[in-house]
C-alpha cells in the first residue's frame, strides 16, 4: 500500500464542513493522468524488481518481458472492438 502512495504528488486534506469549489475539483481532476501513469510506471518497475515478468503489448505484439530486459512474443494483439477515431459509443454496465 504504501508503495502506491509515491506516484502521488498530492496530498489532500479536506474540511468536511467545507464543500469542494468546482475550480478545485477540475485541478485535481487534472492531475489524475500523470498520477495514474506514475503509478503504473512504479508497478511495473517493482514487478521486474521482484524478478516477475510482465505481459505488455509493444508495437502491436503482446509480449512477456522479463527483468533481464529479453521480451519474448506471446502473439499479435488484436483490437476486441475497430472503432472509427472520433466515434461516440455507448457502455454498457453488466
Amino acid at each position: 500500500m504504501a508503495g502506491s502512495l509515491l506516484a502521488l504528488d498530492v496530498v489532500l486534506i479536506i474540511n468536511d464542513n467545507q464543500p469542494l469549489c468546482d475550480e478545485l475539483v477540475s485541478r485535481l481532476e487534472e492531475k489524475i493522468p500523470a498520477m495514474a501513469k506514475g503509478t503504473i510506471n512504479a508497478a511495473y518497475i517493482n514487478t521486474l524488481a521482484a524478478g516477475l515478468s510482465v505481459m505488455e503489448v509493444m508495437n502491436g505484439v503482446l509480449v512477456d518481458t522479463t527483468a533481464d530486459g529479453q521480451h519474448k512474443v506471446i502473439r499479435v494483439a488484436k483490437p476486441k472492438h475497430k472503432i472509427a477515431s472520433g466515434r461516440i459509443i455507448k457502455v454498457r454496465r453488466f
